[in-house]
């Protein structure tokens, strides 16, 4: 067998081949990213780096070095010279890709599609800002880069068997990044605990973002219904489901308060979010949140 010579020019193709073949996740991704990069004056801000900024008054504490004299010899007052914050940050990413994520009623899109829309969204973000970002799950680490973001959507897009319900595993978290962590959180909270209180042992924080489905919220069944799981490894009738309704808000309020109280005391951030929701709302304000963790 010849060996495959890979030189630029291939791996470049094959990179383009590759996003060729991908659904429109990557495209969708980029448009809802574009909704904030339209705004992304707002991230600037001051720190170390070659790029100015913007000239502000001297305050009590300042270092005679960082005076700009020529600036103030035009005015009454001393100034400093401000660069924009440069330094490259790590992101990363955990999407649950378990059965249950892939729940939609009517014609909304499924949990799993608008969590991969979202997740790929901030890695738009955070390549177009010069940051290193990948998925935790996978033992890759993370990169920069547009080939990045294709290998990323490439994963995301990958299928096979999965379980009910998923947990985060991360395989790669660096130390002092940060993460956001995408999933119905339906199963087991031991494990997300587990994760967690590892992540924040390293120093990493981040957004927990709880994706359900409007009618996993309100339980709108009634009379003779058929429960099943995605799988279809668990299956439930009975003729008085709207019985169950208040016993099941119970258990889910419960379970948000246990999340709430997790990201609490690790340092993380607890965001809900609706599949019926606005996608843009929703990177907004996962973006903000993570430019606070900076």
């Amino acid at each position: 067998m010849t060996p495959t010579l890979h030189t630029p020019e291939t791996l470049r193709a094959r990179s383009e081949g590759i996003a060729a073949g991908l659904p429109g996740l990557l495209m969708a991704a980029e448009r809802l990213a574009a909704t904030i990069l339209l705004g992304e004056h707002g991230r600037k801000r001051a720190g170390p780096g070659d790029t100015f900024w913007q000239y502000r008054s001297a305050q009590p504490g300042d270092a005679r070095r960082g005076i700009d004299w020529r600036q103030s010899a035009r005015s009454d007052g001393h100034f400093v010279r401000e660069t924009e914050w440069q330094a490259a940050q790590t992101l990363m990413l955990w999407v649950d890709d378990a059965a249950s994520m892939r729940f939609a009623a009517g014609d909304r899109p499924s949990k799993l599609r608008r969590a991969q829309t979202l997740a790929l969204a901030l890695a738009v973000l955070a390549v177009k800002a010069g940051e290193r970002t990948g998925l935790a799950a996978l033992p890759e680490p993370a990169r920069g880069g547009r080939a990045q973001l294709i290998r990323m959507a490439d994963a995301l897009m990958e299928g096979g068997d999965v379980p009910d319900y998923g947990a985060p595993r991360p395989r790669v978290m660096p130390m002092g990044s940060r993460a956001v962590f995408l999933s119905d959180f339906l199963g087991p909270v031991e494990p997300v605990a587990e994760a967690l209180t590892a992540a924040a042992d390293r120093g990493v924080g981040g957004v927990l973002v709880q994706v359900l489905d409007p009618d996993e919220e309100a339980f709108p069944y009634d009379g003779r219904t058929l429960f099943e799981s995605m799988s279809g490894a668990v299956r439930f009738e009975t003729l008085k489901a709207g019985r169950l309704r208040d016993d099941y808000l119970d258990r889910l309020a419960t379970r948000r308060a246990a999340l709430r109280d997790l990201c609490a005391r690790t340092g993380w951030r607890f965001h809900l979010h609706h599949s019926d929701g606005a996608a843009s709302a929703a990177l907004l304000s996962l973006y903000t949140a993570l430019e606070r963790r900076r």
